[in-house]
């Protein structure tokens, strides 16, 4: 058998974290995902996309940290279907995609102390998220394995303690004091089910932008 040219590059380069990783056979009920930041982070990381490599993207200036493993799903895009997966549901118009992967947060009982790192993980809900009317969806999943979190199925097995703590998270994490408040919203707080659902919408925004490069992994 004639290995792919995923297989071959893999022997001597590092893999895309996009566009070269598997998102997994199983997706989206477990999916692989790629952390960028930890929950001890005093900066926010993103990945370059050009490169693939983990930047800085800027200290963190207050308080906010990040509440669990956070970062995102490879080879999604969020584009016209999951901006229009948003408007439905929300009943909102002029709905985009943000243009980006689709994001993950990731429960664990587990002090991981560094991101840039592949983990998979049990989608169970997640945040239905507007920013600036861009599509922001936060999918919430569970680590494989894990001896605290791994039994949740779905989001309703979540504290709304927890879900609270994300919710604030998220819409202030980008608040600076004595500027106007930012233009977020979490519109929806959504289950297992619409979590694959989005999750399949990124997939196919991916397809349609980047298929290209999909199939040529694929040979």
């Amino acid at each position: 058998m004639t290995p792919s040219l995923t297989q071959a590059l893999s022997l001597f380069f590092q893999a895309h974290p996009w566009h070269g990783v598997s998102p997994g056979e199983k997706a989206p009920e477990l999916v692989t995902s790629y952390i960028e930041i930890v929950p001890t982070d005093a900066v926010k990381y993103e990945v370059d996309k050009a490169s693939g490599i983990l930047r800085l993207d800027r200290p963190q200036r207050y308080s906010n940290q990040a509440p669990c493993l956070y970062g995102f799903i490879p080879r999604t895009f969020c584009d016209t279907r999951v901006g229009a997966r948003c408007a439905q549901r929300t009943g909102q118009t002029g709905i985009v995609g943000d243009g980006d992967p689709i994001d993950i947060c990731v429960l664990t009982e587990k002090p991981i102390t560094h991101g840039a790192i592949l983990v998979d993980a049990y989608p169970i809900g997640g945040l239905r998220m507007l920013d600036k009317h861009e599509a922001d969806d936060k999918i919430i999943a569970v680590l494989k394995g894990d001896s605290v979190y791994g039994g949740w199925k779905d989001i309703s097995d979540v504290p709304q303690p927890l879900i609270d703590r994300l919710r604030h998270y998220f819409l202030t994490y980008k608040q600076l004091p004595g500027e106007p408040a930012a233009l977020v919203e979490i519109a929806e707080v959504y289950d297992r089910a619409e979590a694959f659902a989005t999750i399949n919408e990124s997939f196919e925004d991916y397809r349609a932008k980047y298929g290209q490069l999909t199939d040529l992994f694929s040979r």
